[in-house]
């Protein structure tokens, strides 16, 4: 199911820039030399369609991919207007990362992006953690939205 956050009303991020420096971790909008890095990472740890996904945001300009990095080791990455306009996704964090708020400062890095972009609403297309985006930024269900814009999608690499 896909949700719908309402970018009028996304709360100000205050505890992410604190908590990311406390942590050492650096949240910033990737750059298109580390292309070919970032999407074999994202592969690596995620799989063939996140890859693609990433490939299309980097190809945007500027790159509409941000990434997490501490002492310049990938840790996550988010990504929006890869796979449809408005659309935030894909986005994940290094496992042994997770719980430490770098998932929450790339959600906030990517949506006030778009906000900035001139969009009133940002689409989560297909989302696993709904809790957490309902609660960090108040998304919402939308009603018959599955199986949504990821309807047919190729689940093999050969017929």
């Amino acid at each position: 199911m896909d949700y719908l956050v309402n970018l009028s009303t996304l709360p100000q991020d205050a505890q992410s820039t604190e908590r990311m420096a406390r942590e050492g971790v650096t949240i910033r909008r990737a750059l298109s030399p580390e292309l070919n890095l970032i999407v074999r990472w994202v592969e690596a740890r995620f799989g063939d369609g996140w890859a693609s996904e990433t490939t299309i945001a980097m190809a945007r300009q500027p790159p509409a991919c941000f990434i997490a990095t501490r002492e310049q080791k990938l840790l996550g990455f988010s990504c929006h207007e890869a796979t449809a306009r408005g659309f935030f996704g894909p986005t994940g964090v290094e496992e042994s990362q997770r719980g430490l708020g770098v998932g929450r400062a790339l959600l906030f890095a990517s949506l006030n992006d778009l906000k900035a972009m001139g969009y009133a609403y940002a689409i989560i297309g297909d989302v696993g953690p709904s809790a957490f985006y309902e609660k960090t930024v108040g998304a919402m269900p939308i009603p018959n939205s599955s199986p949504g814009v990821y309807a047919g999608l190729l689940k093999s690499k050969f017929q």
